[in-house]
Formats: C-alpha cells, sequence, structure tokens
C-alpha cells in the first residue's frame, strides 16, 4: 500500500514549542508531536514545574529542552525563545496552551484578579506569538495553535475573565491568519470540551452513596457522547493542526467536546450511569 500520503502528517526537522507543557494538555501535545518526529521545547512557571515536565519527558525518552518563562514577560519570553532555539532550532511551531482560570462571581473578583487571568490567557499568547513571528514569516512556514475553549464561544457563571480572555483569543487567532496568511504561516486554535485529568477528577468521583458526582452527571447530560474527553483525544488534532497536512485551514477554532456544542442537553434525570465506562 502507498503511504505517502501520511508524509504530510509528520513532523520530522520541526520544532515545536508548547507553553505551560510540564503536565496535563500541554504536555500531551508535546508527546504526539514529539512521536511524530518534532524537537520539543517548554517552559512553565517555576522550576518545579519545568523539572516535573523534565522528568516525564526523560521516561519517555524525549529529549526535550525547558526552562523557566512567564509568557506575560516580553523579556523573559524573547530570552527563552532565543535560548530554545539555540539548542533546538528555529522554533516552527507554537502552541499558546499555558492558562489559569479563576472561577469567581465577576461582582467579587477584584481588578488585579482580573488582569491576571487576561494577562496568562490572552497576552501571553500575544507575545509568545509576536516572538517567533519575525523567524515564520523570514522562513515563510509556521504554525500557532492557540488553546481557545468552549468558553470561547459560551458563558458561565464565576468565569467572567476567563471567558473574556478565550473570546479575544478566538479573535486573536483570526487576525493572525489574517495578517500573516501570505506568508504561509497558520493560526488555528482548538478548543477543548470537558476533560478527565487528575484536576477533575474530584468532580467525577462516586458519592458516599454510590451516586454520581452532581457536576458529572450535568456533564454527561450536556455531552452527546455521554463522557468526558480524555487527553488522547486532543493529540490527533494537534498533530494535524502543526503538520502540512493543515497547510490550507486557517483563522478556525475546532471544538473536542463531544458534541456539547451541537447540542442543547438532556434531563439529567435521565441518564443511566450502569452504562458509562467510567
Amino acid at each position: 500500500m502507498d503511504t505517502s500520503f501520511l508524509k504530510h502528517f509528520s513532523l520530522e526537522g520541526k520544532t515545536a514549542w508548547v507553553t505551560g507543557a510540564s503536565y496535563g494538555l500541554g504536555l500531551a501535545y508535546a508527546i504526539a508531536f514529539a512521536q511524530s518526529g518534532a524537537e520539543i521545547v517548554f517552559n512553565d512557571i517555576s522550576q518545579e514545574l519545568v523539572d516535573k515536565g523534565m522528568e516525564e519527558y526523560k521516561k519517555l525518552g524525549i529529549d526535550a529542552y525547558g526552562a523557566v518563562c512567564d509568557v506575560t514577560k516580553e523579556d523573559q519570553v524573547l530570552e527563552f525563545v532565543k535560548k530554545a532555539e539555540a539548542a533546538k532550532g528555529p522554533i516552527d511551531i507554537l502552541v499558546n496552551n499555558a492558562g489559569i482560570i479563576k472561577r469567581i462571581p465577576m461582582t467579587e473578583m477584584s481588578v488585579e484578579e482580573w488582569n491576571q487571568v487576561i494577562d496568562v490567557d490572552l497576552t501571553g499568547p500575544f507575545i509568545c506569538s509576536k516572538a517567533v513571528l519575525p523567524g515564520m514569516i523570514e522562513r515563510r512556514s509556521g504554525k500557532i495553535i492557540n488553546a481557545c475553549s468552549m468558553m470561547s464561544e459560551l458563558g458561565r457563571e464565576t468565569v467572567s475573565a476567563y471567558a473574556a480572555a478565550k473570546g479575544g483569543l478566538k479573535m486573536l487567532t483570526r487576525n493572525i491568519c489574517s495578517e500573516y496568511g501570505q506568508y504561509n504561516i497558520q493560526c488555528n486554535a482548538i478548543g477543548p470540551g470537558y476533560i478527565a485529568t487528575p484536576q477533575t477528577a474530584p468532580l467525577r468521583e462516586k458519592q458516599a452513596d454510590g451516586s454520581m458526582h452532581p457536576f458529572d452527571r450535568f456533564i454527561r447530560s450536556k455531552t452527546p457522547a455521554q463522557r468526558w474527553g480524555k487527553t488522547e483525544d486532543l493529540m490527533g488534532l494537534a498533530v494535524f493542526l502543526a503538520s502540512p497536512a493543515s497547510d490550507f485551514i486557517n483563522g478556525q477554532v475546532v471544538y473536542i467536546d463531544g458534541g456539547i456544542l451541537a447540542y442543547i442537553g438532556q434531563d439529567p434525570g435521565n441518564l443511566d450511569p450502569s452504562k458509562f465506562e467510567d
């Protein structure tokens, strides 16, 4: 069988920078890129997190470059890019993964808390993209992938700053496409749904009486797939958007949410927990 078409999904010879890739979704993206042939560079906010990430990469045989860098500080970002490119070569792929959320009612949220979320989730991607775009323009090639969210489309109580930042990131994605598509640079975004990670594990635990956690029931009732996503569900799309196979896809947000955004949902009381695998 002729498999020559599959070369379009290869990342051989590419260097990928994933921000905040010490754990969670960022780590999953980086692993997928490495398994597809890319060199990996990553940053995180503390040496402790960078060391944690390096340990995970080493376990998998991935020779990554990692360093402390605050994505909200332009001087740190520029210095990181300089050192990372010296270690692994020009950055061909950027995933703006680093992000935070503060679940606080809007009327109780301080301006400082609001600014912190906006700075990390929106200004950070602007700074990091700005740092790698000149090289991508010069080489007439580049991929930028932003970490959007269902909150790029939907509102929800207590996440005003996060939703505002992710909505803004959707438009930044489109604007990078608009300004730099002429240089063969593609900027797209991944919008995850609710993903089963160690951070969300408490929301999926059985109650003392054996019943489902109320939030687990709520999410499953709103999801046609009737399950939480897995990190593996995101890896294929990340590789596709980073590869030559997506060279004519630009300015798009692709939601991996099990169908939540297409579905009005059902009465949570109608769910049958006995058929769930997890």
